[in-house]
């Protein structure tokens, strides 16, 4: 490949790169994408209100415009996929694009225009259009801090799941053998309490289904509580998490700020600030106390943390020189 060439798709691959914050041209692409993935969505919502109807052939050209944007970075993309997979060859890196979720989501957002008036599954297919969004927050820190916490708390969350499917499982079985002789067509065998179970257990609660015997009932009642703990468990492990995610970012950016000026003080036994809390060795030094370190356990301290011997503190000293 000519060298001019190999620059410009070289170019080309680091614009249309979504999160791309330092590249300027990169960053104006991002925003026409949301812009365009923003009115692709908007006009598909629309096209479902009968009151505009007289506004389809309007629709039909803004979505056509749209699909053909799609279509040119999808293009894009596939022509500069060996640089999205440098250690493979241009097949292989081909494939692992169009295999991708990327590339897997912008070929369903393509394809159902082609096939709207075909079978209902491509209709249905525009509604993967919605899944582009995501993309565009892939690479922030909002995005990375949910996927990071998911992927490290994923046994916990599998355990949870396992727990709720259990429960589901068995309090079909009990209304099942509380409630069929008195309702045979609502819970007609084992697995017809389904629906029941799901909707009690995740307290929703449609009213559709629901118990009229007395043993039934207070099935249901114990069962519900069961249920508001079931989902308070996957619910506190995310939550947990979050915390431990941010509080790590936290602290990674108190390291990253004493590259940037702060001093390290180690507490020795003549030190003054021995017994002090963080906020009277603050005031009484003039300095910032950002960081902690107490037995290898970083954390930022609290004002009233008691300073102790050989507690390792990042100081900022306002009138010194880092």
């Amino acid at each position: 490949m000519p060298g001019n060439i190999r620059k410009q798709k070289k170019r080309i691959f680091d614009i249309i790169q979504i999160g791309n914050v330092s590249d300027v041209a990169s960053r104006v692409v991002d925003l026409v994408l949301v812009a365009v993935i923003l009115l692709n969505i908007t006009v598909m919502i629309l096209q479902t209100f009968d009151e505009l109807d007289r506004f389809s052939h309007v629709f039909e050209v803004i979505e056509t415009a749209t699909i053909c944007f799609f279509i040119v970075e999808y293009i894009l993309r596939l022509w500069t996929s060996e640089y999205l997979f440098p250690e493979r060859d241009r097949l292989h890196a081909l494939l692992g694009f169009v295999l991708s979720f990327d590339g897997i989501v912008e070929l369903l957002t393509i394809l159902p225009f082609f096939f709207l008036s075909g079978f209902v599954a491509f209709r249905m297919l525009r509604v993967v259009r919605i899944f582009h969004l995501f993309r565009i927050n892939a690479n922030y820190d909002s995005f990375n801090a949910i996927t990071s916490v998911l992927y490290e708390k994923k046994r916990q969350l599998v355990s949870s799941v396992f727990i709720i499917v259990v429960l589901m499982l068995a309090a079909s079985l009990f209304m099942y053998s509380a409630e069929h002789d008195a309702q045979p067509d609502v819970f007609q065998n084992a697995f017809s309490g389904i629906w029941w179970s799901v909707s009690t257990l995740l307290t929703v609660g449609y009213g559709d289904i629901y118990p009229v015997t007395f043993a039934g009932k207070v099935l249901a009642i114990i069962i519900a509580f069961l249920g508001v703990a079931a989902v308070a468990v996957p619910t506190g492990i995310i939550s947990a998490g979050f915390v431990e995610q941010y509080t790590r970012l936290a602290k990674e950016d108190g390291m990253t700020d004493l590259a940037l000026g702060l001093q390290t003080v180690i507490v020795s036994i003549d030190s003054a600030w021995i017994g002090m809390t963080v906020a009277e060795a603050q005031k009484a030094s003039g300095t910032d106390i950002v960081l902690a370190a107490h037995h290898n356990r970083s954390f930022v301290p609290h004002p009233d943390y008691r300073i102790q011997l050989g507690d390792a503190l990042a100081v900022h000293f306002p009138d010194k020189d880092a």
